[in-house]
């Protein structure tokens, strides 16, 4: 419910604070009074427009706040959580604009995206008059009025969910195909692969040593020559052979140096030792270094089929065996893809039958409610002066999506002689606002979460077609908050809220200003709108009676 709108520095506002309360608010005052522009700047701060004109020119910036008071239940809530702003049944909507255009919207004192307040805004109220955007004028909203109509909600609900389970097993089931037609493709060169793979056999680590080996055989030649210069260096005929001399010159002098030369010789025993098992070593490492022509040969061979591999496969020579184990999984899963597609076609065929059975409910059910919806709507008509008017829902099984295969589209015909179209083609901005009326009033109490703004709905009509208006209005304010800007005293008189919209001039500058009537207050308004600028007693007394009338006579219109 809409509690409190404050206006400060916008068109003729300068400053403004009103009250709402539940149930049925009127808003009456002289043509050019001012009361449009409350109602744009109502549909500023949530979002329908904004622009630089909207500021007085000797102002800097215009602001509007809009105070709603929301239910537990209310959809709003639901938008709030998804923007993640803080939950509260408590909800400021704010929006300011500079004399230069530049807007900015806060909601409960957090920054909002516009995207966002308008989001918040289709919650909050649905604006119906000669300049509206909305409801009955846009035709992809027909098809919620006729679901709230029907109470589809959880059928709705279940259908987007049935219509995203079947999108999403085709697209897997899509995506299996595409990969299995790939892999169908590769499957030859997989198998030819793995063939050279498992016939190659590579080790971890193989190609370093491959390489290291070819090396060693590339240098072996020369390196076995050192080899063999330093056995000489250490055999018979080089230390060994010295050590020995040595040895034998030293026992010869025994009978001088007994002690120095046992001593000495120890260390060259020893040393002997020593010279001897490098002589084995070297002897080993000669013979490692004899090899066949034939084994340098083989060893390149293999390391460069190793290394041809690894390019063929972009992949490091270590990593050759996990390429071979990749291989053999993507062959295992082309192997077993048949039954894997078997398996996600059932999946697919039965969330596509899940979904079709429960639009196939939604549509039987739309076109049980048009039919019901079209005679309620046209009970509605004739008090509405639209007695010769055609009213008929169109529910066309064209338009497959989340919320079934049904496009719906309200058609109308005016008078006899107009053939039947779209609402918003042939309805005038009065016609189309009692249309709305007449649908509301059909729709369930529990459709009505939203505030309801009439503006002038009333236009063309009088008498008791303005009075079956009023007592409409009445009908859907004791279940939702409605807001009616009219010219109409008959519709006035039902209002359980009168504000009066006057502008004046101060200090050379328009100004409009609103007040909240009181019953003697509310007398001579709608005394003055029966009657003009010279309100009479008779005007009072006519008045004082649609009053009276409206009190007393029942608030449904049947």
């Amino acid at each position: 419910m809409l509690r409190e709108l404050s206006i400060r520095d916008i068109l003729l506002i300068r400053s403004l604070d009103l009250e709402f309360g539940t149930g049925l608010n009127v808003l009456t005052g002289e043509t050019g009074a001012g009361k449009s522009i409350l109602l744009d700047s109502l549909g500023f701060v949530l979002g329908i427009r904004g622009k630089s004109e909207l500021v007085p020119y000797r102002s800097a910036r215009g602001e509007v706040s809009a105070c709603f008071t929301l239910s537990s239940k209310h959809p709003a809530l639901a938008v709030l959580k998804k923007l993640e702003f803080p939950v509260s049944t408590e909800l400021l909507v704010r929006r300011t604009v500079s004399s230069a255009g530049r807007t900015a919207a806060f909601v409960n004192d957090r920054r909002c995206t516009l995207n966002g307040l308008q989001t918040l805004a289709a919650t909050l109220l649905e604006i119906h008059g000669q300049q509206a955007g909305q409801g009955l004028a846009d035709q992809s909203s027909h098809l919620a009025y006729l679901d709230v109509c029907a109470d589809h909600a959880e059928l709705v609900q279940n259908t987007r969910m049935a219509w995203r389970g079947a999108k999403a097993a085709g697209k897997q089931l899509a995506d299996a195909e595409v990969e299995l037609e790939k892999s169908l493709r590769e499957a030859e060169f997989l198998r030819h692969s793995l063939d050279e793979l498992d016939a190659l056999a590579p080790e971890p680590g193989e190609d370093e040593d491959l390489d290291a080996k070819r090396r060693l055989m590339k240098k072996a030649e020369q390196v076995r020559e050192k080899v063999v210069h330093a056995l000489e260096a250490v055999g018979n005929n080089g230390a060994e052979g010295m050590i020995s001399d040595a040895m034998r010159w030293l026992e010869k002098s025994r009978s001088v140096a007994a002690g120095k030369v046992s001593e000495i010789n120890s260390f060259l025993e020893r040393a002997l030792v020593e010279v001897g098992e490098a002589q084995q070593l070297l002897h080993e490492l000669r013979s490692s270094l004899e090899f066949q022509p034939e084994a340098l040969e083989q060893t390149e061979e293999r390391f460069f089929a190793i290394r041809a591999a690894a390019r063929k496969h972009g992949v490091h020579p270590d990593n050759l065996l996990s390429k071979r184990e990749e291989m053999r999984r993507r062959l295992a899963l082309i192997d077993g893809s048949s039954d894997r597609i078997k398996k996600l076609q059932k999946d697919a065929c039965a969330a596509e039958e899940a979904y079709e059975k429960l639009a196939k409910e939604l549509t039987v059910g739309r076109r049980a409610t048009a039919e019901a919806l079209d005679a309620g709507v046209r009970r509605e008509l004739g008090p509405l002066k639209l007695a010769n008017a055609v009213f008929r829902t169109c529910v066309d099984e064209s338009k497959r999506g989340a919320n079934g295969k049904d496009q719906v589209e309200f058609l109308v015909a005016t008078s006899p002689e107009i053939s039947v179209g779209p609402i918003s083609k042939i309805a005038s901005g009065g016609e189309l606002s009692r249309f709305m009326l007449a649908l509301k009033v059909c729709l369930s109490s529990e459709a009505l979460g939203v505030t309801l703004i009439f503006d002038e709905i009333d236009q063309g009509v009088g008498g008791a077609a303005a009075d079956a208006v009023g007592r409409r209005l009445g009908a859907l304010a004791m279940n939702s908050q409605v807001l009616v800007v009219t010219h109409s005293p008959q519709v006035a008189a039902f209002g359980q809220r009168h504000l009066k919209v006057k502008k004046c001039v101060q200090k050379a500058r328009s100004e409009i200003t609103v007040t909240q009537l009181d019953d003697d207050s509310r007398i001579e308004e709608i005394a003055r709108m029966l009657s003009g600028d010279r309100v009479t007693d008779e005007a009072r007394s006519a008045a004082l009676a649609l009053l009276d009338g409206a009190a007393a006579k029942p608030r449904h219109p049947h």
